[in-house]
């Protein structure tokens, strides 16, 4: 058995991932949040080593029996009867596939079975979904005892064992299988731009995250944003303790936001501890680039790569984040999580901003027009170079584990549980069009082959509640049976009330009222929030010892953080998002059109620097000043346009953090 195991794996293994990420209990503040460590896990099983093995009747029922073996990476399906496969199609279910799942039980009265169902996202050999097919649930029949309690006591045992190695957490060696070991859910604030990705933002959001983060067990808020600079009021004034954290579904646009809003906070040095996490639907979707590749998946685009990162959303974990203090020729400073652009790049995003309708064909559209036109810029670029070159990856920092996660690995005797804490008094949302439980209607599944219906949206943590009848001709419909039913002394969702107007600000925050502003300037007196810029001198005055200095005729410039520009332009293809580098790329006037096009186009798989171009430059720094010597221009952070002329940048390693879920490597697929 374990050989079969191991071969049927062996494209599935990531030695590097841990099973140590998890969404937990939130502590007292954020800085504490994210800085907590989780315990020592116990050893690392071997990939191919069998967690729980049964046998399961399939259903709608056809007579069929399945041999399930449960690994610390797939789930393997075999069937038994009426004829065993040799070679089974959708035999090997990879976990990185799958969302969630939950138990079932049948309406009948006389059906003593119980159910479980396992929701998954399969991918073909090119990241792509497998032939187009985006969602698929496989429903098993635990019917193997007498009664309905030791039937369903075996599916919950299963669901749950399957659950704690999708959250991270060690599955106890010497221990029974019980929800206890299972912790809270999360509480996540989605702020959804409605405008974002064509449009179509809002029906992506409703089709395909709610959906899945609801199959996760994921506990979650929403807000529509209706104007530039909405979330970043609306973060000023949030009570931070109350989220485990904030997700922006749109482009990058609204992290931006959202990042500026917290540290426009006087409590500015805990609230930037908050996770903050993308899920793409805007047309620029950079940061999910980049997302995506640390999660192991294959280049994608659109629905493919909203997919893949609310894949990793609900396995949970996060990153330090670096963020580059930009300090404009006003004085004004703004923080940016993705590049600061001059020249052509930043040409194309403004330019192309008629196109929009397009979606991401904009920049495709907006680069042919910049080379038909294409300029040069005369200026000086200075840089305080790195210290040392990039050491490895530093460990993953996850989020901090939840109490019941501190005791499923054999150890001592554990600590009398706290008693429950009283419910919590929520601050107001801005307008928030949609306080869930929100339901969507959907067909009933009828047979295997047809769509399976999707969840009534819920906030209190139990498995998805199933919309319709879950059954196919000939057979009884189920019924959910929620593995984490809500504790009688809690309400089934804490919901947030809503104002009119500018969000109130409560007794316990003490933050004052946001002022609206707009990118790139400061509202209010907000000097001496955020960390001090202690690499940089004063704008107009002369640079310390130890800068680099470059001056003349460029066609672009660009500094950036992570290794995307776009989903599919990997610009510093060895940058993460912690190694304390902001990566300096430039193009020097003298490049033709074809060249540069050329560039762009090895852009895409991040092998733009092997093509040996004079004309291109790259340096790993710290810190660096540009001044625009050319006297019109147009200068951008992350995408947004900002005042043109002198400005000048540092690097705050890790000042944020990122919901990235566990690191992967990319898999070769099956066809």
């Amino acid at each position: 058995m374990n050989g079969n195991l191991e071969a049927a794996e062996q494209r599935e293994q990531r030695p590097d991932q841990e099973l140590t990420w998890s969404w937990g209990h939130r502590p007292r503040s954020a800085l504490d949040r994210a800085e907590a460590m989780a315990p020592p896990p116990p050893l690392p099983l071997a990939a191919s080593t069998p967690l729980l093995h049964g046998e399961f009747g399939s259903y709608p029922a056809r007579g069929s029996r399945l041999a399930l073996t449960l690994t610390p990476q797939a789930l393997h399906i075999q069937r038994l009867r009426p004829k065993p496969e040799a070679r089974p199609r959708g035999g090997l279910v990879p976990l990185a596939e799958v969302s969630g799942c939950c138990t079932l039980r049948s309406r009948s009265p006389t059906d003593q079975a119980a159910y479980f169902c396992v929701y998954t996202y399969p991918q073909g050999r090119h990241g792509g979904r497998l032939g187009g097919q985006r969602r698929a649930a496989r429903t098993f029949r635990a019917d193997g005892a007498v009664t309905y309690e030791e039937n369903r006591a075996e599916a919950q045992r299963w669901a749950i064992a399957l659950m704690c190695l999708l959250r991270g957490l060690p599955l106890p060696g010497d221990r029974e299988i019980t929800p206890e070991l299972l912790p809270k859910p999360p509480r996540l604030l989605l702020l959804v731009n409605p405008f974002g990705g064509r449009g179509l933002a809002w029906q992506w959001c409703k089709n395909h995250v709610l959906p899945m983060i609801s199959e996760a067990g994921l506990s979650f808020n929403l807000i529509r944003t209706e104007r530039q600079n909405h979330a970043r009021e609306l973060v000023q004034g949030l009570s931070l303790s109350e989220w485990d954290g904030i997700v922006t579904v749109s482009g990058d646009g609204l992290l931006f936001e959202v990042l500026n809003g917290l540290l426009d906070r006087p409590d500015w040095e805990e609230a930037v501890k908050t996770p903050v996490g993308i899920l793409p639907c805007g047309s620029g979707n950079a940061l999910a680039g980049a997302v995506n590749q640390h999660g192991g998946f294959e280049p994608a685009l659109g629905v493919d790569l909203l997919l893949n990162c609310s894949l990793l959303l609900c396995r949970g974990g996060s990153r330090p984040l670096d963020l580059l203090s930009v300090t404009l020729a006003s004085g004004s400073r703004c923080f940016s999580f993705l590049a600061v652009a001059w020249g052509f790049v930043s040409d194309v995003d403004i330019q192309s901003e008629r196109f929009r309708a397009l979606g991401s064909a904009r920049f495709t559209l907006g680069t042919v027009l910049g080379l038909a036109t294409l300029h040069t810029y005369r200026g000086r670029l200075s840089y305080l170079p790195a210290a040392v070159e990039p050491a490895s990856p530093a460990p993953a920092r996850g989020l901090p584990r939840a109490k019941s996660e501190l005791t499923l690995a054999p150890a001592p005797a554990p600590a009398p549980a706290p008693a429950p804490a009283p419910p919590v008094a929520h601050s107001p949302l801005h307008r928030s069009v949609s306080d869930l439980p929100l339901p969507l209607p959907q067909p009933a599944l009828t047979s295997p082959g047809s769509p399976e219906p999707l969840p009534i949206l819920s906030l209190n943590g139990g498995g998805p509640e199933l919309a319709g009848d879950w059954g196919g001709a000939g057979d009884a419909p189920l019924s959910p049976d929620p593995l984490l039913p809500s504790p009688p002394s809690s309400p089934k969702a804490l919901l947030s009330p809503i104002t009119e107007g500018v969000p109130e600000t409560t007794a316990s925050s003490g933050l004052a009222p946001p002022t609206p502003d707009v990118p790139g300037a400061a509202p209010g007196d907000t000097s001496a929030r955020g960390p001090p810029d202690h690499l940089l001198p004063p704008l107009g005055t002369p640079l310390p010892p130890g800068w680099v200095t470059l001056e003349g005729d460029f066609v672009l410039m660009l500094a950036i953080s992570p290794s995307h520009l776009g989903a599919d332009l990997v610009a510093a293809p060895h940058a993460r998002f912690d190694d304390g580098l902001v990566h300096l790329c430039w193009v020097r006037a003298g490049i033709s059109r074809t060249a540069l096009l050329r560039l762009f186009l090895a852009m895409e798989r991040g092998s733009h620097f092997s093509l040996g171009c004079p004309q291109l430059g790259y340096a790993a720094a710290r810190a660096f000043r540009l001044e625009p010597l050319t006297p019109r221009g147009v200068l951008t952070v992350d995408g947004e346009q900002v005042e043109y002329g002198p400005l000048q940048a540092q690097v705050h390693p890790g000042l944020g953090t990122l919901l990235t879920g566990p690191p992967g490597r990319r898999r070769s697929r099956e066809p």
